[in-house]
C-alpha cells in the first residue's frame, strides 16, 4: 500500500495528463451514439469489469438511449503492482442469466488482453444474443493474446496509466482524466 504524506506527494506520482476529461466526455458521447446505432432500440446489458471500469460505465450508460440494464463482474490480474500477474481471476460473476441479452462489456483498459479474452470466452459460453466489447483505452503494444475490442475510445502507448477509474494500488481512481503514472 502506498503511503502519501501530503497532497503534493500524491500529485508527484502524476507524470503528465494524457487524455483530458473533455476528450473523454466527447469520446463517450460518440461511443454511446454508436451503441444506439448498433442496437437500434433493442435493450442491452452493460457489464462493467470492476473495479477500473466503474467510472467509464457510469458515463457510458448515460450516453446511450437504448434500454439498458447494468451488471458487474470483477476480474483481476494486477493485484498490487503495475505489471500484470498473468493470472486472471474472476472474483465476482454476473447474477443474470445472459442468454436473453445483448451484452456490451465496458472495460477500462486492454493491455495484455488476457483478462478480456478470458471474460469473453466465459460469457460467450453462456450464449448471449450478442456480445460486444467497448474499451476506454487500448494498449495494443502490450498484447500477449489475440484479442481486439469491438470499439476502442483511445489507443495509448505503453505507459502505466491512472485516473478515471484506473488505479495504482487502489489510488488515483478519482482523477477526472487519464494520466501517466510517475514510478
Amino acid at each position: 500500500m502506498a503511503e502519501f504524506t501530503s497532497v503534493a506527494d500524491y500529485e508527484s506520482k502524476i507524470k503528465r495528463v494524457l487524455i483530458t476529461k473533455e476528450e473523454i466526455a466527447a469520446a463517450i458521447e460518440k461511443a454511446g451514439k454508436e451503441i444506439d446505432k448498433i442496437y437500434d432500440g433493442r435493450p442491452i446489458l452493460l457489464v462493467s469489469i470492476l473495479k477500473g471500469a466503474f467510472v467509464f460505465m457510469a458515463d457510458l450508460c448515460r450516453a446511450v438511449s437504448v434500454p439498458c440494464e447494468i451488471g458487474f463482474m470483477c476480474a483481476k490480474s494486477y493485484y498490487q503492482g503495475t505489471v500484470s500477474s498473468g493470472v486472471v481471476q474472476i472474483t465476482m460473476d454476473l447474477e443474470q442469466d445472459i442468454s436473453g441479452y445483448h451484452v456490451v462489456i465496458a472495460e477500462d483498459i486492454i493491455d495484455t488482453g488476457r483478462t478480456l479474452h478470458d471474460v469473453v470466452k466465459l460469457l460467450k459460453a453462456r450464449k448471449p444474443l450478442s456480445l460486444h466489447v467497448v474499451t476506454l483505452l487500448d494498449k495494443p503494444s502490450r498484447r500477449l493474446v489475440d484479442f481486439k475490442a469491438d470499439y476502442s475510445l483511445f489507443t495509448i502507448p505503453d505507459h502505466f496509466v491512472i485516473g478515471y477509474g484506473l488505479d495504482c494500488a487502489e489510488y488515483f481512481r478519482n482523477l477526472p482524466y487519464i494520466a501517466e503514472y510517475a514510478e
